[in-house]
């Protein structure tokens, strides 16, 4: 697959992308369809705490913080009745963690629905679960080992 491009852009657009780098990509919003059952879920289940609290015409939303610097976003649109169309867009969330039997556990404490349990994947040096949660977004669970 080719681009063509106006002579003498090339350089210039190579100088632009060396400068513009993004700093993380530490936050996504996902739609739910109950704003607070989701809540409740990534607060129990993961220890995430609400941090903001948004209304926008059409929507409610909430931002919630762990360690680390991690941040979900959840949206509720007002328009919107009945179960997430999940379509093919997104696949998974992954979830880092000291201890992947514990928050596995905790999850289906919270209300995940259990995909997979915890397991060693010693090809990628990580033990590794999978959950859904209420809305049907699909989890990865991951504890990283030293080789």
């Amino acid at each position: 697959l080719s681009c063509i491009r106006p002579a003498g852009t090339v350089g210039r657009a190579n100088a632009i992308a060396e400068k513009a780098m993004i700093t993380s990509l530490d936050q996504f919003c996902i739609n739910v369809s109950d704003l607070e059952r989701a809540v409740r879920f990534y607060e129990q289940a993961l220890g995430l705490a609400v941090t903001h609290r948004i209304e926008i015409p059409g929507v409610s939303e909430v931002v919630l913080a762990g360690a680390g610097g991690s941040r979900i976003q959840l949206a509720r649109h007002h328009d919107h009745e009945g179960a997430i169309d999940h379509g093919n867009a997104l696949w998974k969330l992954y979830l880092n963690t000291d201890d992947c039997a514990g928050l596995y556990a905790r999850a289906i404490e919270a209300g995940a629905e259990a995909v997979s349990p915890p397991q060693l994947l010693a090809q990628w040096q990580v033990t590794a679960a999978f959950i859904k949660d209420p809305d049907g977004y699909q989890i990865e669970i991951i504890q990283q080992h030293s080789g």
